[in-house]
């Protein structure tokens, strides 16, 4: 089966990015990440979304100030000692500024490095196309997190 995403994916990564660009895509990933969530300046603690024939995809808000917020943002997969988190990401959101920073990010299916060696802005790219590329996928099944459906409420309630 062809994946015509594929090639753009590594178009995207082969460029050369610049700090321009680099501030372009953090701003399409803070558009993206509210498409997800669009009371995210509202929200505290653990939310997911389910959809039918999809994995459930989680976002905890760790941390909600005037203008920015942290949130972890993941999907569980059935491991044999537990549960697995990939990718895993935690990400500080700046809506002042409409910009997403990628604190940290674990995952399988790209090679970069987890913390911002050198080349750093380079690496702040890929990073940061592979979250473009997970929050559109998400959008595209549907994922939405909402303030008033707390998922910890659902399950102590």
């Amino acid at each position: 089966m062809q994946y015509p995403w594929i090639s753009r994916t590594d178009q995207l990564l082969d460029c050369l990015p610049t700090v321009g660009k680099l501030l372009d895509l953090c701003e399409e990933n803070y558009h993206l990440l509210l498409a997800l969530a669009p009371q995210l300046h509202a929200m505290k603690g653990l939310y997911a979304s389910c959809r039918p024939g999809h994995m459930d995809l989680f976002l905890e808000v760790l941390e909600q100030t005037p203008y920015t917020t942290v949130v972890h943002l993941t999907y569980y997969f059935a491991h044999e000692q537990g549960q697995c988190a990939d990718p895993d990401a935690l990400l500080r959101v700046y809506h002042d500024a409409r910009q997403i920073e990628v604190v940290s990010l674990r995952q399988k299916a790209l090679p970069i490095k987890a913390s911002y060696q050198h080349p750093g802005l380079l690496n702040k790219w890929k990073i940061n196309v592979f979250l473009s590329k997970w929050l559109s996928f998400c959008g595209a099944r549907q994922h939405r997190f909402t303030a008033n459906e707390e998922f910890l409420t659902k399950m102590q309630g």
